[in-house]
């Protein structure tokens, strides 16, 4: 796993600008640009750094990595941020899962279809992950039955920490071209130190390890 280790301040504009690097070989090669992204507060520097930059945004399509089963205006709901963070600043295409679908296996096999549709392949061209206090990436929550699915791109939890959610499943993102991990703050130290290390006792380290870690000094305080 490759590890950068950013001063806090940075970590943002470095990881906007890691996946800007990305965005114009990917338009050039295949006339578009595959970005699945992760919620919580530290991607939320991330998106409106990615917003100031001229790229080809009206080449690129952005996916959800997940989203918690609540209400469209819910501030639980990972979409508040990252539509006032990037969607609602750049021309981009959106592809939101429908979390209020009445049938929410259904809604999961239909952003699945959704995104093979973009893909053709269902190769997505960067996926963005974080990195949770009790080792969990995407909504794969420990011992969660949805870690070891392999027959779908896109599934539905149980429910953990009072919501149940919709994710892309462990197959999905390791077939991305690109995977990167953001991370930042002292409580998320223990964790890193496990993911650089594959602890097979955390969901992240089903990440494939070619994957790239971002993170601040304090989250590297332990490696």
């Amino acid at each position: 796993m490759a590890v950068e280790v950013h001063g806090h301040d940075e970590l943002a504009e470095r990881a906007a600008e890691w996946i800007a690097v990305r965005m114009k070989p990917a338009v050039a090669a295949r006339g578009r640009f595959t970005l699945a992204v992760s919620g919580g507060s530290t991607p939320a520097a991330m998106f409106a750094a990615l917003s100031q930059l001229a790229l080809p945004w009206a080449e690129v399509h952005v996916f959800q990595v997940d989203e918690r089963v609540a209400p469209d205006d819910d501030p639980d709901r990972n979409l508040g941020d990252l539509s006032a963070n990037l969607l609602d600043r750049v021309p981009v295409h959106a592809h939101v899962m429908d979390v209020t679908a009445p049938d929410l296996d259904d809604a999961a096999r239909r952003y699945a279809a959704e995104l093979r549709a973009v893909t053709d392949d269902g190769v997505l061209d960067v996926v963005h992950l974080g990195l949770g206090d009790d080792g969990h990436t995407a909504s794969w929550p420990p011992g969660d039955p949805v870690i070891d699915v392999e027959d779908a791109d896109v599934a539905i939890t149980q429910p953990y920490r009072g919501r149940v959610r919709m994710t892309l499943t462990v197959p999905t993102v390791n077939r991305a071209r690109d995977v990167m991990f953001l991370a930042a703050g002292a409580g998320k130290a223990e964790m890193v130190q496990k993911l650089v290390a594959r602890d097979p006792g955390i969901p992240a380290s089903r990440v494939r390890p070619d994957a790239t870690l971002l993170v601040d000094e304090r989250a590297a305080s332990g490696l």
